[in-house]
């Protein structure tokens, strides 16, 4: 015979102390004033509480609806909706290597099979030490540069597993990690408080730039009436001296490729299976 019992109810969430309230209910009173709505603040002000504790707690599930009029339901919807809101403690660095198609089969999925046994953990775990959570995420549009790790949703392009490797044993030694590109990098908590919309105090954060690379650029130059490039991007392992010059005009009858392309047979360039017209069904 099983024991059975259907246990105690959930006790109220407890309060943050008096001095961590004070501090919070006045970023939420900022926060909450930038909104014609407040209902519209829950999502900084879920990312505020976040930079807290690094996760959303029930406390803080409970401090945001008290402080927009809501249930701790109606927050918790909302929380649990959103992958950037974490659920459980988390480690200083979230390390996600994105697996979506075009990353993974550049390498991403190699990587993240790689980065767990390394690292000892599993999917949406975090390492002992409390530096690391690793994570796989989806595309974060940085395809021109894959595959792609993400560090607190910082940059780190065409990695390898041996970078990546080094890369999380850097973060755990405490020594200093610098994106590819976009700003400096910072602790979960801190980048959460950047979400919640306070100022990024990190130096020379707001001077950096992460733009896309040529090939996402180029629906962008043929918009504005400029000549695209005769090559978006050269293939891997050709020597950067191969490529056109930026500001190049392309030449006549230029190939217009992407390195992640291959050409394809079409009925243009296979005359023995030409493409007739198209039949309406039935016909």
């Amino acid at each position: 015979m099983t024991d059975v019992s259907l246990g105690m109810p959930q006790l109220p969430a407890p309060d943050y102390p008096a001095d961590v309230r004070a501090r919070l209910e006045a970023d939420a009173k900022e926060v909450i004033a930038r909104y014609p709505d407040s209902r519209s603040a829950l999502l900084p002000l879920l990312h505020l509480v976040q930079s807290e504790e690094g996760y959303v707690t029930r406390t803080g599930v409970r401090f945001c609806a008290e402080q927009l009029g809501l249930t701790t339901a109606e927050v918790t919807a909302v929380s649990t909706f959103y992958s950037m809101y974490r659920r459980k403690p988390s480690g200083d660095y979230q390390v996600g290597v994105c697996t979506n198609t075009l990353c993974a089969v550049m390498g991403g999925d190699a990587i993240f099979e790689e980065l767990k046994e390394h690292l000892g953990v599993g999917n949406n775990e975090t390492t002992e030490d409390g530096k690391v959570t690793l994570e796989h995420i989806e595309c974060n549009a940085a395809c021109d540069f894959a595959p792609v790790v993400m560090v607190n949703w910082e940059f780190f392009d065409n990695q390898t597993p041996e970078s990546a490797k080094q890369l999380v044993d850097d973060l755990q030694a405490g020594r200093p990690v610098e994106p590819t590109r976009g700003a400096p990098l910072c602790t979960y908590k801190d980048t959460a408080r950047i979400l919640a919309g306070f100022p990024d105090e990190r130096p020379g954060a707001v001077e950096a730039t992460g733009g896309a690379g040529p090939a996402s650029l180029i629906g962008l130059r043929l918009a504005k009436g400029e000549s695209p490039q005769p090559r978006v991007v050269a293939p891997r392992g050709e020597a950067s001296r191969d490529r056109a010059p930026q500001d190049e005009a392309p030449q006549p009858g230029a190939e217009h490729l992407s390195s992640h392309d291959a050409p394809q047979e079409t009925s243009a360039s296979d005359p023995a299976n030409p493409a007739g017209p198209a039949a309406e069904e039935g016909e």
